[in-house]
């Protein structure tokens, strides 16, 4: 399993470089932040905080789901409490998102 997981790391460098950019110029190798731009403007920019609130969203979505697992496998033994669990966490991500939905986060414009 190990030597499986080695070689998909290794195919997926050999193909990055072959498939990557020949050329890279200037503009291609600077940092990009989603909601700045990338080339040219005031070095000094500001960040958006629109841009950590989605990503703590997400990333409280992300690691909650992994416990997804564990009540899909015990299901039958946890009965309408994994269930009750399932739809009280699912409410609880839709809240996060309506909440930056009506911050108007999304919008990066």
């Amino acid at each position: 399993m190990l030597l499986i997981a080695a070689g998909i790391g290794v195919l997926a460098v050999i193909v990055s470089l072959l498939l990557g950019p020949k050329k890279p110029s200037r503009a291609k190798l600077m940092p990009y932040e989603s909601g700045n731009d990338p080339e040219g403007g005031d070095a000094r920019q500001r960040f958006p905080v629109h841009f950590y609130l989605v990503a703590m969203l997400f990333i409280v979505f992300d690691i909650e789901t992994a416990f997804f697992y564990p009540i899909a496998v015990a299901y039958q033994k946890l009965g309408a409490f994994a269930f009750w669990e399932t739809v009280s966490f699912v409410a609880l991500v839709l809240v996060g998102y309506f909440y930056v939905l009506k911050k108007g986060v999304l919008e990066w414009a």
